[in-house]
């Protein structure tokens, strides 16, 4: 009995994580929706993805978060819902790639993925929805990403002094 209840807990942990991460990615695409959509994306909430250093699993969950936020909030259909779904994962499993690299730097190299993959990816279905070439608009993006490709180095660098992932010890 203690076995299967030491192998339910974890998974019982990382999916309520994952849920609260979800829901944070969400209500923060909610409350900032004004300048997180269109050809300027400020968005946030992709600092969340930066967990994936931490936090591997959460990949999936990620880009699920991306897609329900885009399904709930974003005008642009199917290919922003899958797209953005994309971009999640894509970017929190870079994250949780440089998590496993192990290096004394590596807490701040999240901000590259976090700012690079959504600002040339995303425009690849956002070009032809606004009409913009995809030069132009990847710029406006990485413009965009730069502030929570920061937000996230500084919230991996936070966590990792305050040992955070030994204090969920999942």
């Amino acid at each position: 009995m203690t076995n299967t209840h030491a192998i339910k807990q974890p998974m019982t942990r990382r999916i309520t994580m994952s849920a609260m991460c979800i829901a944070l990615y969400c209500v923060v695409m909610y409350f900032t929706q004004a300048f997180a959509f269109g050809a300027y994306q400020i968005r946030i909430a992709t600092a969340i993805y930066s967990l994936g250093f931490f936090f591997p699993w959460l990949t999936i969950p990620m880009g699920f978060a991306n897609a329900l936020s885009n399904m709930l909030m974003g005008g642009f259909g199917v290919f922003d819902i899958l797209g953005g779904a994309l971009a999640g994962v894509l970017t929190t499993g870079s994250c949780a790639l440089l998590g496993r690299l192990r290096t004394g730097w590596a807490p701040y190299t999240v901000a590259f993925p976090v700012t690079l993959i959504p600002a040339l990816l995303v425009p690849i279905w956002l070009a032809p929805a606004l009409g913009m070439p995809y030069w132009p608009l990847a710029v406006n993006l990485l413009v965009g990403q730069f502030f929570p490709g920061v937000v996230s180095a500084v919230l991996i660098t936070v966590m990792k002094k305050y040992h955070i992932k030994e204090r969920f010890s999942l």
